[in-house]
């Protein structure tokens, strides 16, 4: 996002101004009205995005992500330090940057006003699970984008194995729910 970089740019040209002066004063200011267009657009983002989907599709199905738990710290502790902790700080970044968090709230209120049905999905496994067979391993997750079962051999792309898994259970969920 190009605002984030003027952003980092305001902010630290906001930490050499001097403390009570009318040009940190100025500085606030800037790096405040900064904060406030990401935040606009993000959420215009987000409404854009929401919209699309709730005039497509008349059931949505999602990861019931539990983002405060992805993003948390890495550092650890003093007698056990954690390991990557540069790399998971970008990660932390990019997914809070993509307002997860934001966009999940919009398309609650989207697909409600809109009499569409939102169904959240427990995330576990469904990454490592064949769509075709229903085979969980971790060894079938073989790279980020590479999905190969290791019972019957089916390959695809990680992610769309994932999605299919997902919406499976989704739809699962809704048929339970509609037989009780």
């Amino acid at each position: 996002m190009a605002s984030a970089g003027r952003l980092a740019a305001a902010q630290r040209a906001l930490a050499r101004k001097k403390r009570g002066s009318t040009r940190r004063r100025k500085a606030v200011a800037r790096v405040a009205a900064l904060h406030a267009k990401v935040r606009r657009q993000r959420r215009d983002t987000a409404h854009k995005a929401a919209l699309a989907l709730v005039r497509d599709y008349d059931v949505i199905v999602h990861e019931d992500l539990r983002i405060a738990n992805t993003t948390r710290s890495a550092s650890g502790t003093i007698d056990n330090p954690g390991r990557n902790i540069a790399a998971k700080s970008g990660l932390n970044r990019s997914i809070l940057d993509a307002g997860w968090g934001v966009f999940l709230r919009v398309l609650a209120h989207k697909a409600e006003s809109a009499g569409r049905e939102l169904i959240a999905v427990n995330p576990a496994n469904t990454s490592r699970t064949c769509s075709r067979c229903g085979h969980c391993a971790k060894d079938n997750r073989l790279t980020q984008a590479q999905f190969r079962c290791q019972a019957c051999g089916h390959e695809a792309h990680a992610d769309v194995n994932a999605a299919i898994n997902i919406l499976r259970a989704g739809l699962a969920l809704r048929d339970a729910a509609e037989a009780a």
